[in-house]
């Protein structure tokens, strides 16, 4: 676990970033502001997790899954929260997905290649024996 309480506080830069883009041009915030929302923040995730861990616990799992995550926010009575947490779900796997099917499709496609390669190299080294046999019986024809 962490040392300090600091230590579990997020990055500035990210509670910096999802505050501009919360906030409509224009408005600024105080440091003493952005401070308070990062500690909130972090109590936050800290609670959601200690709740979604008690729904794993029941399941006699160590690991926390998305089915936890969502139980827990229905509990801490985020409800309203679901339906955008279970859509970035989904586009979370199928990005997921896509990426996993993209690179199967790249082997695959190596794999084609350099079987392909290798038929091409095995042709030449079949034309060039069959051209080392005809000089050879043109030779022995010659004598």
């Amino acid at each position: 676990m962490a040392e300090r309480p600091e230590d579990l506080n997020l990055p500035n830069a990210v509670i910096t970033r999802i505050i501009k883009e919360a906030l409509p041009d224009g408005v600024n915030i105080s440091k003493e502001a952005r401070s308070a929302i990062s500690r909130a923040a972090s109590v936050f995730v800290l609670y959601a997790t200690s709740c979604a861990n008690n729904f794993a616990m029941k399941g006699k799992r160590k690991t926390l899954n998305a089915t936890d995550v969502l139980a827990a926010m229905e509990e801490m009575e985020f409800q309203r929260f679901l339906i955008p947490l279970k859509d970035s779900l989904e586009a979370y796997r199928k990005g997921q997905k896509d990426k996993k099917d993209a690179t199967e499709q790249k082997r695959k496609d190596k794999d084609k290649k350099t079987d392909s390669e290798e038929q091409d190299k095995s042709r030449e080294e079949e034309d060039e024996e069959r051209m080392e046999e005809e000089e050879q019986h043109e030779e022995i024809g010659r004598a």
